[in-house]
């Protein structure tokens, strides 16, 4: 996999593909549409946000690369590439449980706050992908 040039991009799966943390210098789309929904990305070496019709969705420190990424009622699974451990945030739904699975495996389970807010890291290397799934426990 590689950074997404465009910055932003929708996958023919419907997913879409996003950031590019070799660059130096912040760069943004806006007003990308996706489904009558419109995304908005920045990124550079040091942080990948996006935001979906003004609301934050995901963010990275430091910046990554996101692909495939598909957020649904029952939770939200991508790929992630990077150069160095990462921290997320994620908005989902407030007050909610969910289960964090990093390569398959059961990281552990977390609540999201008032706000819907979740934080959690991953370790990183160099020209390798993690595969998140963030599950809505029920």
């Amino acid at each position: 996999m590689s950074v997404i040039e465009e910055l932003i991009r929708q996958e023919d799966n419907g997913t879409i593909s996003f950031g590019n943390y070799l660059l130096d210098v912040k760069k943004k789309i806006l007003d990308f549409e996706v489904n009558g929904n419109l995304y908005k990305v920045k990124t550079f070496k040091e942080i990948t946000k996006l935001e979906k019709d003004g609301k934050m969705i995901l963010e990275t420190v430091p910046g990554a690369t996101i692909h495939n990424f598909n957020m649904t009622d029952k939770g939200v699974n991508f790929v992630v590439e990077g150069t160095e451990d990462l921290q997320l945030t994620l908005e989902l739904e407030p007050e909610m449980e969910y289960k964090i699975l990093i390569d398959s495996v059961n990281v552990g389970k977390m609540k999201t706050n008032m706000a819907g807010k979740v934080n959690f890291s991953i370790e990183m290397q160099q020209n390798i992908t993690k595969t998140v799934e963030i599950k809505k426990i029920n």
